[in-house]
């Protein structure tokens, strides 16, 4: 028997997947611990109990996901427009260092993730979905890719990416700590630890203003959603030129890039403003929304026969992650107590997310002090520029192996 759920009826289970996600939750500390969102969890429930139904040959369920794409489009329009560079000019260079850091991560996890697929003779393809995409990228984004690469003959390959985000986001928070601790012991950083306020005058200030901190107005929330649109409307142009030009591109890539130009002519004319408030709330409805719509049509029977080789690839990506930050992040960063911390913060994000990375240098610094640099370059460069420069990289390793 096959039960099949409308556009309607789906967004609405997803809403119920997302209170069940936070309440279970609530009820497993470990799950706040590890920063697992609700609608992972959730819609990991619900997936897990479609693969029991289909096994025992009780069910299936075919869901209808049209408004998954919108959601997912809305919730990338919303990242477009926090690529500042008006911003990222005035970070200083500890900012524009640690970004390219994280970029050529980016590059390092997918040219392992795509070597490794092909050493076990799988399309190397697929190896993206345990690269960038799921590690730096997280849930989101392996969402919003996994669909594309299926659609290019990777089977499975939104399950692996969900599974391997998930995996990243664990072992994100907890390789982070025990790297920063070691290199705190090994090199005596609390002796020089300096608890001064951050140095660069005014850049923190600059941050708050012109980012998250905006207080959210109703009055604002009408313009948030034209310029989302409008934004989303100019993005199939874009996205429209790409593919005449015979390149792959998920399809909320214009829309995210003309975000960015209206943003940045917001910046630099200063004739209209972008409610950055109003736009992150939509977005973090968005992304809640398509999350869990995605997750719950999960096809997890798709993983067993890449158990084996899944595991190698996660591992590989785990002790990838370990000696970038070890060796690269510490030693470029300044080779201080703050770059300690933000070896911590890169694992978190670099294998998951910024509220990984903000919460193991949280615990780090409450044991051994606070660490006001790293805190403002993490989730600046986690949650405004590394999704932007993901996207690009992601598609630009698609084009070459495809």
């Amino acid at each position: 028997m096959t039960l099949k759920i409308d556009m309607v009826q789906t967004t609405a289970l997803a809403v119920i997947v997302l209170y069940l996600g936070e309440s279970i939750r609530n009820k497993a500390p470990a799950l706040k611990k590890y920063c697992i969102p609700s609608p992972v969890i959730g819609g990991l429930s619900l997936a897990i109990l479609f693969l029991i139904l289909r096994q025992l040959g009780i069910m299936t369920f075919t869901l209808d996901t049209t408004l998954q794409n919108l959601f997912m489009n809305m919730f990338f329009t919303t990242i477009g427009f926090t690529a500042s560079l008006k911003l990222l000019k005035k970070s200083g260079i500890p900012v524009i260092a640690f970004l390219g850091i994280s970029v050529v991560l980016i590059f390092l996890q997918n040219i392992a993730g795509i070597a490794l697929a092909k050493l076990f003779n799988l399309n190397a393809l697929l190896g993206l979905a345990t690269g960038s995409i799921p590690m730096v990228g997280g849930i989101g984004t392996s969402g919003a890719f996994g669909p594309l690469l299926e659609k290019a003959g990777v089977q499975g390959a939104t399950t692996v990416a969900v599974a391997s985000a998930t995996f990243g986001m664990i072992m994100g928070s907890v390789i982070g700590n025990p790297i920063a601790k070691k290199l705190i012991e090994r090199h005596d950083l609390l002796k020089t630890r300096e608890t001064a306020a951050y140095i660069e005058t005014g850049i923190a200030d600059e941050a708050a203003v012109s980012e998250e901190a905006d207080e959210v107005r109703s009055e604002n929330i009408n313009t948030a959603i034209a310029q989302i649109f409008l934004a989303m409307g100019i993005g199939t142009m874009i996205s429209y030129l790409f593919e005449k030009l015979g390149l792959t591109f998920p399809p909320y890539i214009g829309a995210m890039f003309s975000a960015a130009l209206i943003r940045n002519l917001s910046d630099f004319t200063d004739t209209f403003k972008i409610p950055g408030g109003e736009i992150k709330v939509i977005g973090d409805i968005s992304l809640s929304l398509y999350l869990a719509i995605s997750l719950m049509g999960l096809k997890l029977w798709q993983l067993a026969d890449l158990a084996l080789p899944l595991i190698v690839m996660l591992v590989a990506q785990t002790i990838l992650m370990m000696l970038i930050a070890y060796f690269i992040t510490f030693n470029l960063m300044g080779r201080d107590y703050e770059a300690a911390v933000l070896t911590s913060g890169h694992c978190g994000f670099g294998m998951g997310a910024t509220s990984n990375a903000m919460a193991n240098m949280r615990a780090l610094t409450q044991q051994y002090g606070p660490a006001p640099k790293a805190f403002f370059i993490v989730p600046l460069v986690g949650s405004l520029f590394i999704d932007f420069f993901n996207a690009g990289i992601i598609v630009l390793f698609m084009n070459i192996v495809k």
